[in-house]
């Protein structure tokens, strides 16, 4: 099955240390049916409005590391926040969907439970929270730097040097080329084809003794 059910107990283990707790008060205080699931590549959470006398739900990736599950799970709570305010008056992730995520992204801040990098990559998200949380680039990339299970001599496109060459999951082979926004220019080698890559890719980066 896709989906698997855990009590609130079992929660504690998704989330950094000093998170249980107020966590666990606010999926209480507005009746929230969490889900955790396995990996989505798609989406990492999601949020659904209470309907016809159900509860709100939501959905988390169960694969995600600690920080990046609270994250995402603050993100889709933050739905659920502007709903209760604003039911389907406001868009989405207008500004005041903005205004709530920042929010609670504060008070959660301020409990100190990041490493230094995540806290100063949290601190520039403030300003402008992205639609999705594949949007937030520069702070998915720091959280990643926290998964448990690293692929030995993979990493993500954004953190190789231009004109490295890498082997993508379908065994093409590209060279790394400039950063064009936030997305990365990357040129096949055997056709010569430019393709446009997420910073955030995972690939195998091909040592020069290989080639």
């Amino acid at each position: 099955m896709a989906k698997v059910e855990h009590p609130l107990g079992a929660l504690r283990a998704y989330l950094p240390d000093g998170a249980f707790e107020p966590v666990v008060h606010l999926i209480n205080l507005y009746k929230v049916h969490l889900t955790v699931t396995k990996a989505r590549k798609s989406v990492l959470g999601d949020y659904r409005h209470a309907f016809q006398g159900a509860n709100h739900k939501i959905t988390v990736n169960g694969n995600l590391n600690k920080y990046e599950f609270l994250i995402t799970l603050l993100h889709e709570l933050a739905h659920l926040l502007c709903f209760e305010q604003f039911k389907n008056r406001v868009e989405a992730h207008g500004k005041e969907w903005k205004n709530i995520y920042s929010n609670l992204l504060v008070e959660f801040i301020q409990l100190e439970l990041f490493p230094a990098d995540i806290h100063k990559a949290l601190k520039k998200t403030l300003l402008n929270p992205a639609a999705t949380a594949n949007g937030e680039t520069a702070l998915l990339l720091v959280l990643r730097k926290y998964d448990a299970v690293k692929k030995e001599g993979h990493s993500f496109v954004a953190h190789i040097p231009e004109g490295t060459l890498f082997e993508s999951l379908k065994g093409r082979i590209f060279r790394r080329g400039k950063k064009r926004r936030i997305r990365i220019e990357c040129v096949e080698v055997a056709t010569g084809q430019v393709y446009s890559f997420s910073a955030l890719t995972e690939v195998k980066v091909i040592l020069k003794e290989n080639i």
